[in-house]
């Protein structure tokens, strides 16, 4: 009869381990960074003047939309998760056991949580969504990824990286249109244009005075400057102010995506 009890309790013992060991290997060892913190640089990419920048984007976009963008930069995932781990499924953990975002913000569904993580070691880094974004979203997260944050990152410029990946998450959380990657012989361009143009509206006003062509081509420019300024205007607004943080129980589910380097 003893033996029988010692049995049963071995077993339940062995059960309890193994269940424990389970917990363990699906639990990510990192604390979240405070409510309305919104950077975790553990591995230290981010300069402190982007660190301001990033944190006054993040906080107007949760006020503003209830979107909290979370940025977590780590050494490795082996240093912090079970060896071996995907990023894909590193996210997916972290995420929900920060539980970024809300289920729902009014009564509406609001599922709608962002987390922006960089694995610099393992040279990888994963925009994962809440679950009421949907997989609409992929391939703008792709193109934010590539474009923005990759295109930096095999520079080496790794802050800056991050940085355009947050604005870029902001238009998008908003409904406006993604930053164009840059393109430094552009810079060129645009001079040589500026200049082209001053040229161009002396000495249409020499010879023509104001009946010259260059009122109405800088009259076209200005009101084009003026229509694309009121739907940036008109795409930032809000209907009304949120006051919680960056979580509140959210969990991950709408896709996102991968990039290395």
């Amino acid at each position: 009869m003893i033996r029988s009890h010692m049995g049963r309790l071995g077993i339940c013992i062995a059960a309890l381990t193994i269940s424990v060991a389970h917990a363990q290997e699906r639990t990510i060892n990192l604390e979240p960074p405070g409510e309305f913190d919104f950077i975790l640089d553990r591995a230290g990419l981010i300069s402190e003047q982007d660190k301001e920048s990033i944190r006054n984007t993040c906080a107007t976009l949760l006020q503003a939309q209830a979107i909290p963008i979370v940025v977590v930069t780590i050494e490795s995932m082996a240093q912090y998760g079970p060896p071996g781990i995907r990023i894909e499924t590193f996210a997916t953990l972290l995420f929900d056991q920060w539980g970024i975002g809300y289920k729902e913000v009014g009564g509406q569904s609001w599922n709608r949580g962002i987390l922006l993580l960089v694995s610099a070691q393992d040279r990888k880094a994963r925009i994962e969504l809440g679950a009421d974004w949907g997989r609409e979203f992929d391939p703008v997260c792709q193109k934010i990824m590539d474009e923005q944050i990759i295109f930096h990152f095999k520079q080496g410029n790794y802050s800056q990286g991050i940085v355009a990946g947050v604005e870029s998450l902001d238009h998008m959380a908003r409904g406006i249109a993604l930053p164009t990657r840059p393109r430094p012989w552009w810079h060129y361009a645009v001079v040589v244009g500026a200049i082209g143009l001053a040229i161009f509206t002396v000495v249409s006003l020499i010879r023509r005075g104001a009946s010259g062509w260059a009122w109405l081509f800088w009259g076209a420019v200005f009101a084009l400057l003026g229509f694309i300024l009121y739907q940036a205007l008109a795409g930032s607004r809000s209907s009304g102010g949120f006051s919680g943080g960056s979580f509140g129980g959210g969990f991950s589910g709408g896709g996102g995506a991968t990039g290395s380097w």
